[in-house]
């Protein structure tokens, strides 16, 4: 199955959007790697057993995903689902060392 090549818009705006649209891509990528990077940090911690170490990547996890979530990189809701899953994990690991 061959690929399609994109063709190149006519006019000067839609030539100047697709250059746009590059770096928007790119920066829009960096975050969406933020985003993921940090919840994993956080799973990492829970998994090894780490309380004090996973109750401060979730601190940080919440403001970076917050953040993220404002720009509409992610949507609202699914931020508050993976705070909500996270927070549940960290809870549940401070309760099983208390």
């Amino acid at each position: 199955m061959a690929t399609k090549s994109k063709k190149s818009p006519r006019l000067a705006s839609g030539r100047k959007r697709a250059r746009q649209d590059v770096k928007l891509n790119a920066h829009n990528s960096s975050l969406r790697s933020r985003y993921r990077t940090a919840i994993k940090k956080v799973e990492k911690a829970v998994a090894a057993g780490d309380k004090a170490l996973a109750t401060t990547l979730f601190a940080q996890m919440q403001s970076i995903v917050d953040s993220i979530a404002d720009k509409g990189i992610f949507h609202k809701n699914k931020a508050a689902r993976d705070k909500s899953r996270l927070s549940a994990k960290v809870k549940a690991l401070a309760a099983a060392s208390a």
